[in-house]
């Protein structure tokens, strides 16, 4: 089941986990993988994206916790998690989050994610369905997956193609120049997105090895546009699943792009928000995610 470690965030402004919470390295599919758990009751699994950790769901794992087993892992090569080479596909990540319900015995789980988070989460419940009991998936599109040619097209996603040795040097020693223009430019209003836990994710981002790590779940689209079509064209998802869109970013499109490879979705846009719906509108956002996982028990 993985052993007990101890982490602490890097900046005490951000947002802590309850206190009830412990965190875990599960082995598992040839990576490494920091995961935290508390509350208790029917299993959740939160993903994080791009830009952030684990740490981004600490609101939503209060708000769980009373009435859930709360599972929030770092993906794999991100946070405090392993950096291992190879494996960003999002399939293999997949297979990752089965491994940490593995460890921890639990067969079943609601899943919820954002950004990066989603094309895991995707992956996971394709390969897995059984094992998903509902999915929400918040403001990222899925490669392959409903209009992604038309998506990746915008001059706003040039990151997607963004990466290699030369992109690592220019990056070196300047991560929190460059995850500025993500936290800037994809939100409503830069300001929600406080210095606080751009100094916290910027620190975590500067690790050696994380920026390269990065960059590979990016380099790893290609496949997972494969990969992806392949799931779609054998499986549509059948759990209830709510698709959230901040109304500054992907608004309804996120439903658009669910609705091409799920029967029961559900459409919610949130006001005011951009892409970083936990730190842009964070009641909202918790109160969504909340609201779904009851009313569809």
């Amino acid at each position: 089941m993985g052993v007990l470690i101890m982490s602490s965030p890097t900046s005490a402004q951000v947002q802590p986990f309850p206190d009830s919470f412990h965190d875990r390295r599960i082995e598992t599919n040839g990576v490494s993988l920091h995961v935290r758990v508390g509350g208790q009751g029917p299993a959740v699994i939160l993903l994080h994206g791009y830009g952030e950790t684990g740490d981004m769901w600490a609101p939503l794992a209060a708000e769980l916790a009373g009435d859930h087993t709360v599972i929030v892992p770092d993906l794999r090569g991100m946070g405090l998690s392993s950096r291992p080479e190879s494996g960003y596909d999002k399939k293999t990540q997949g297979q990752d989050i089965a491994g940490v319900l593995d460890g921890l015995r639990i067969d079943r789980a609601d899943l919820v994610t954002h950004d990066i988070g989603n094309m895991v989460g995707y992956a996971f419940a394709a390969q897995y369905p059984d094992r998903v009991t509902r999915f929400v998936l918040m403001d990222a599109p899925l490669p392959g997956v409903g209009p992604w040619d038309e998506i990746v097209r915008s001059r706003a996603l040039w990151h997607f193609s963004f990466q290699g040795p030369d992109a690592e040097r220019l990056v070196a020693g300047r991560e929190r120049i460059y995850l500025d223009r993500f936290w800037n430019e994809f939100s409503a209003d830069p300001k929600s997105f406080g210095e606080a836990s751009r100094d916290h994710y910027a620190k975590l981002y500067a690790q050696p090895g994380a920026m390269h790590a990065g960059f590979n779940q990016f380099a790893a689209f290609d496949q997972d546009a494969i990969d992806n079509k392949a799931f779609v064209a054998k499986i549509k998802l059948t759990m209830p699943t709510l698709a959230v869109g901040g109304e500054k970013s992907f608004g309804p499109t996120m439903a658009v792009v669910m609705r091409a490879a799920a029967s029961d979705v559900t459409e919610l846009v949130i006001p005011n928000s951009g892409h970083w719906l936990m730190e842009e509108q964070p009641k909202a956002t918790v109160a969504a995610v909340s609201a779904f996982l009851t009313r569809t028990k």
